[in-house]
């Protein structure tokens, strides 16, 4: 039987550091995982969409933040990849090895990051889906929040002369947090015809480019799991400036950071890209070239 699991990072006796582990065992369709830590009780993911979007924003909390990676989600769902920590802050821990999902945790905050590195295996998109929310059920989370985007030439003319921005809430998650969400006056995602360009087509939500976003949308709807979407819309190329857009949407929410001063003037919150980015479109050009 496939499974899936977050694993602990273990002990380290050669560095004599004990890192926390995280009591979490497999996740089979007989063994559900054990709770999260009782102080835990928010997750952000991404939704691997257009841009990396979702996945530059949690970059974003994650580096901020300082969050610690307490584990991994074993899945065989998505490419296999492994590189040096994207997190870097001294060479003593550049070395440090990062793989295709891991769990970071901030407990002062209550909240669990589960980063996103590789693209899905053909078809297995949905499999994914369906373990991770059953380990968020399992591990009683209040809430999920999935950070994504969608092609910004999709919009209608509605979208067109309004923010950028949008969320979607599952059924569970709007009974607990419908108040705050409307006193922010966000704006939800229009449903539009499920075949574009068909007059009598049915009415659906469809975020083209979102990647998984819908499917956990839906996933969340039918198992009555607390999942809020936020999302933007958005184009190819530098989605660095969305990533910043995106994040500090969530923190109108959430309140993960709080600006240095209570200048209302003030023009951004103290958001800190992680090193990694510093070859986010490659190494500089060669000055041979010239």
């Amino acid at each position: 039987m496939k499974r899936t699991s977050l694993q602990p990072l273990g002990t380290n006796e050669a560095n004599g550091k004990k890192t926390q582990e995280l009591c979490c065992s497999h996740l089979t369709a007989s063994a559900p995982a054990c709770p999260l830590p009782d102080l835990i009780i928010s997750q952000v993911l991404p939704a691997v969409s257009v841009g990396n979007v979702g996945q530059l924003a949690i970059d974003l909390i994650i580096s901020t933040l300082n969050m610690h990676k307490i584990g991994y989600f074993y899945t065989d769902c998505l490419v296999p990849m492994v590189g040096n920590n994207p997190y870097a802050t001294a060479e003593e821990n550049s070395a440090e090895l990062s793989i295709n999902a891991e769990v970071y945790a901030l407990p002062s905050k209550k909240l669990v990051a589960l980063q996103l590195r590789s693209i899905f295996i053909k078809y297995k998109s949905k499999s994914f889906c369906e373990k991770l929310l059953s380990w968020v059920k399992c591990s009683g989370c209040a809430k999920v929040v999935v950070l994504s985007s969608s092609h910004s030439y999709h919009r209608n003319d509605l979208q067109l002369r309004s923010t950028p921005f949008r969320y979607l809430l599952t059924p569970s998650m709007q009974k607990s947090v419908q108040n705050k969400i409307q006193s922010l006056n966000w704006e939800e995602m229009e449903k539009t015809p499920c075949i574009p360009e068909i007059d009598d087509s049915e009415f659906c939500v469809r975020v083209p480019g979102g990647g998984i976003t819908k499917m956990l949308y839906d996933e969340g709807c039918s198992k009555e799991i607390p999942i809020a979407i936020l999302l933007k819309f958005v184009s190819e190329g530098d989605n660095i400036p969305d990533a910043l857009g995106l994040v500090e949407y969530l923190n109108e929410w959430l309140q993960i950071i709080k600006p240095h001063c209570e200048d209302p003037t003030a023009s951004s919150l103290p958001w800190k890209m992680p090193s990694s980015w510093r070859l986010l479109f490659g190494s500089g050009l060669p000055p041979a070239l010239f």
